[in-house]
């Protein structure tokens, strides 16, 4: 059976609370919106796949978590997209280090029904109307948050709640691999 999975970073345990407060402080002034319950993350990608394929799968976030060093990450705005989505960027210099782990991981899993994510960010609200996206905006105007990135969460969707919910985590090992030169040997 095919089953929907999301490969994500998650902030760490305080910052989750705090935006978890946040999204709480929203609904107070606009009501339910997309997003409220969900745990705060970067968004890597999202698959499916069946069972029987998400040991390999597993297997290959396992390898290419090894090669990538812990880094801090800055979230230092609040934005949002044409979308109406309502989020927590993080700084430019937090952005570069972030791109190339979301693309390696990507890369990958070799997938082709792959859902990427390129532009890192954490989503407070979704699917936004107009005016509530500037409720959001005039409620949240400075953030200065800082988490370590030091692992890639897997999450499983539960179809009934609508919710993902961990299954793994793939620590960074710190073992850049050199990268692979086409080259002959003699």
């Amino acid at each position: 059976m095919e089953k929907k999975y999301s490969v994500v970073i998650h902030p760490s345990p305080e910052i989750i609370e705090a935006i978890k407060t946040m999204k709480e402080l929203l609904a107070t002034k606009i009501g339910w919106f997309n997003s409220k319950n969900s745990v705060a993350h970067i968004t890597i990608c999202e698959f499916t796949t069946d069972d029987s394929q998400l040991d390999k799968f597993k297997q290959k976030l396992f390898n290419v978590c090894d090669t990538f060093t812990p880094f801090q990450v800055h979230l230092d705005d609040f934005n949002s997209y044409e979308s109406g989505a309502f989020f927590i960027a993080p700084s430019e210099e937090s952005k570069k280090s972030l791109q190339p782990v979301m693309k390696k991981t990507q890369k990958a899993l070799l997938l082709s029904n792959l859902k990427k994510s390129s532009d890192p960010h954490i989503s407070i609200g979704r699917k936004l109307t107009a005016e509530n996206l500037k409720v959001a905006s005039q409620l949240f105007t400075t953030i200065a948050m800082d988490f370590s990135c030091k692992e890639i969460i897997l999450r499983e969707l539960d179809p009934v709640r609508k919710q993902f919910f961990v299954i793994d985590s793939f620590p960074f090992g710190s073992n850049p691999q050199p990268e692979l030169i086409q080259g002959t040997l003699f």
